[in-house]
């Protein structure tokens, strides 16, 4: 994977690095959502919701072209992310 860090769209959180944010990509229970909102769907951005290696959750929105990622904003989980993906997990695992 590779990702476009050139002039990022916003100010990324102090206690993310890009290095947590590229990791919650390769996170084998990353979550990845197309939204539904047409505000969204016109440009094509896409939400994840994932886990660097040290364990810190991260929500993305980002666009891609299927080689490119560009981070659009990036934050960590809020408790509401953290169920949603513990679930999805869970889920996967058959538990």
């Amino acid at each position: 994977m590779e990702f476009d860090w050139s002039n990022l769209p916003f100010e990324c959180d102090c206690s993310l690095t890009p290095r947590d944010i590229e990791e919650s990509f390769e996170d084998p229970f990353a979550v990845r959502l197309l939204p539904d909102s047409p505000r969204f769907a016109v440009q094509a951005r896409f939400f994840n919701l994932g886990k660097s290696a040290s364990g810190v959750g991260v929500f993305s929105v980002y666009r891609t072209n299927g080689k490119q990622f560009r981070i659009i904003y990036a934050r960590p989980f809020v408790p509401e992310e953290q169920f949603f993906y513990q679930r999805k997990v869970n889920q996967m695992l058959g538990q």
